[in-house]
């Protein structure tokens, strides 16, 4: 008879989702057998996603690379010791600094990994001298730099209180594929005679489930919001009295959303009139309306003058500062921390890079020269926008060393791996930016093979450089780390028992004052844009590059991107191009061109082309070869859907040899 040994563990899953899910790991003879959602969490309540459960796939993935590696001169990887390994950064390190400045050295530091120890590793780049980081983001920072300009400063509505909501409208967000634990208060609503709608050009998995999908034109956001404004201000549906009380901007804010006439909004907008109405009326009469931002809505250069316009329908129709309304966008997750252990403030002018624009910012950086770049949480070549310039930018740098798990496409461009642990493996502490829980992460298993900790692998270059911060320990540093909770009774030891409310209100702005110089809200009261009215014709298709249901960011393994990339056009579309369902196309744009497989979807509208990201180049896939680095005018976000392409068949070169 076999005597096994099992546990079940309370930790949290860290992944660059809004929702920090509570997850109970199950653990027999020193091996995770199963990721379960945690139902005792406050806010996820047993809830998760699919690629929890596969998530386990990944730990134990024969692609996983457990032991560091350095490239040689032909391109082909070694494995070396940790001591060869970090003597090697050691060295050059300390060579820069001395000899170009720390400058030379470029910490770039993903999103991948949101935990409260991660921001020991700028302050290890701190020590260094300062040298050169990143600045601006390629998710969401449009969205809250946005609403700060309205509301002074962003406050969501707790997830718990959208249950409040009689609609509930989803403005670019799909929860289905990005944020599950959210599907059950939508389905919450609906039991409950409340309505949910979706906006969003794409047919999202999230439409099945909610009552009406409404498909603007992408990037006409806008234009949508500003003709349910006018709509609302033509039936005199607008709460005068909240408008009159509390906000500054009023009547600039009306003459802005009468500029132009329903029709022509509707029409610019690219949506029906009973779309419009229909919105105008549920915001209007069928409250407490709750707006909840998804990151799509931010992918554009302009972002920020739609999600203002939307805050001020939210303000026009009462729905600010009251239970089941407002609009929401997230929260911080570094909120709880003490943002003083980057010891950022010792080095107020050092020199940040443009995240959006990475590739260029790199090539371009002078006095001195980019001659190290130091990679964690993150896969630039497969996120970041122009990924060509991209990796013509890393290539073209001395020494690129890579803390990951598999060889993706910014590891293969490396000179040095080192490998670390999953969140299985680590001890920490996660907060969310979709809602104000606090969890622990609890090893649930030693690290696999020779992978160590981001802690560890700069506890020991800071031992090698001389720095005595390290030394004291992670659960140290886990408490000073969390000293703004403390007064709330929060410690590390308390979270190590499970995850805990920070106490944040669940409804924001009850007292209808505003963090703002007048106490008031902010209404935007004009627009760069203009009125959109030439068709595209060289390019026609707007890419959106939208999260697959199976997949977080570049967290793919290699045996699920053997197939083809697919793009999906509206049947009218491919019927225009002469295109047909399972035929193999080219996808092009001003800056790449990439081969896909086409599936045609009469759901879709006919301005779109949609390929999911996250794939590698190495495999065929990469949908950032195609994007162009542009950036938002506020919130230094990545407009990413600012990108048109065009589609046409394939044809190959031995059909071409044969004409």
């Amino acid at each position: 008879m076999t005597n096994t040994s099992e546990k079940k563990i309370i930790t949290t899953c860290t992944r660059d989702c809004p929702s920090a899910c509570g997850v109970i790991a199950t653990v027999v003879d020193g091996k995770v057998t199963s990721l379960k959602g945690n139902p005792n969490h406050p806010v996820t309540g047993g809830r998760t996603c699919g690629k929890l459960a596969k998530y386990v796939e990944r730990v134990y993935s024969p692609d996983r690379v457990t032991h560091p590696m350095r490239k040689a001169s032909d391109g082909s990887w070694t494995a070396v010791s940790w001591d060869d390994a970090l003597d090697e950064v050691s060295f050059k390190m300390d060579a820069l600094r001395k000899n170009k400045g720390p400058r030379s050295i470029l910490y770039y530091q993903g999103f991948g990994t949101r935990t409260a120890l991660e921001l020991l590793n700028r302050r290890f780049f701190n020590l260094l001298g300062g040298a050169t980081t990143l600045k601006g983001t390629l998710c969401g920072g449009t969205g809250e730099a946005a609403q700060n300009l309205d509301f002074g400063k962003r406050i969501s509505h707790d997830p718990t209180d959208h249950r409040n909501a009689k609609t509930i409208i989803l403005w670019g967000r799909n929860p289905a594929a990005t944020q599950q634990p959210l599907m059950p208060i939508v389905e919450h609503v609906r039991q409950s005679g409340g309505e949910a709608v979706v906006i969003d050009p794409v047919h999202t998995p999230t439409a099945k489930a909610v009552t009406r999908h409404i498909q603007p034109a992408p990037g006409k956001d806008l234009w949508l919001a500003l003709a349910v404004a006018a709509h609302i201000l033509e039936n005199g549906w607008h709460d005068k009295d909240f408008l009159d009380r509390h906000t500054d901007n009023t009547n600039d804010f009306i003459q802005l959303a009468r500029r132009w006439s329903t029709a022509e909004l509707t029409a610019a907008a690219g949506v029906s009139t009973e779309d419009v109405h229909y919105l105008a009326h549920r915001l209007a009469k069928a409250k407490p309306a709750a707006i909840l931002l998804g990151w799509g809505l931010h992918r554009w250069t302009r972002a920020h003058e739609a999600i203002r316009v939307i805050d001020a329908l939210s303000a026009m129709t009462g729905n600010i500062g009251i239970a089941g309304g407002g609009v929401s966008q997230g929260f911080d997750e570094w909120g709880p921390y003490d943002a003083s252990v980057t010891g950022d403030q010792w080095h107020c002018h050092k020199r940040q890079l443009l995240m959006p624009k990475i590739g260029e910012e790199i090539l371009n950086a002078k006095s001195p020269n980019i001659e190290m770049i130091f990679v964690t949480a993150g896969n630039p070549l497969t996120m970041a926008p122009d990924s060509t310039t991209v990796r013509r930018a890393f290539e073209n740098t001395p020494f690129v060393v890579y803390c990951g798990q598999f060889m993706d496409d910014t590891a293969a461009v490396a000179d040095l791996f080192l490998p670390v642990t999953t969140w299985l493996e680590e001890t920490d502490i996660v907060a969310a930016y979709g809602h104000d829980a606090v969890g622990p992460v609890t090893p649930a298993i030693l690290p696999v093979g020779e992978a160590h900790t981001h802690f560890a692998i700069f506890a020991d270059l800071a031992r090698r450089l001389g720095f005595t911060d390290f030394e004291k320990g992670e659960a140290a540093w886990l408490d000073d780390i969390i000293a703004p909770l403390h007064k709330k009774g929060i410690t590390a030891d308390t979270l190590q028992t499970g995850p805990v409310r920070q106490g944040l209100p669940h409804v924001p702005y009850t007292d209808k004052k505003f963090p703002t110089p007048s106490g008031r809200l902010q209404l935007i009261c004009e627009i760069e844009s203009a009125m959109p009215n030439d068709p595209q014709t060289e390019w026609p298709f707007a890419l959106l590059t939208t999260s697959p249901r199976n997949a977080l960011c570049s967290e793919w393994l290699p045996k699920d991107q053997l197939a083809m990339p697919t793009v999906t056009l509206g049947a009218s579309a491919a019927a225009e191009l002469h295109l047909t369902d399972g035929q193999e196309v080219i996808v092009e744009s001003p800056v790449g061109q990439l081969t896909a497989h086409l599936k045609i979807d009469p759901r879709q509208r006919n301005d779109v082309a949609l390929i999911y990201r996250g794939g590698w180049q190495r495999h065929g896939h990469g949908v950032n070869v195609l994007t162009e680095s542009h950036m938002s005018q506020v919130g230094m976000g990545t407009a990413y859907y600012e990108t048109r392409v065009r589609v046409r068949g394939f044809v190959s070169r031995d059909k071409i040899d044969t004409v």
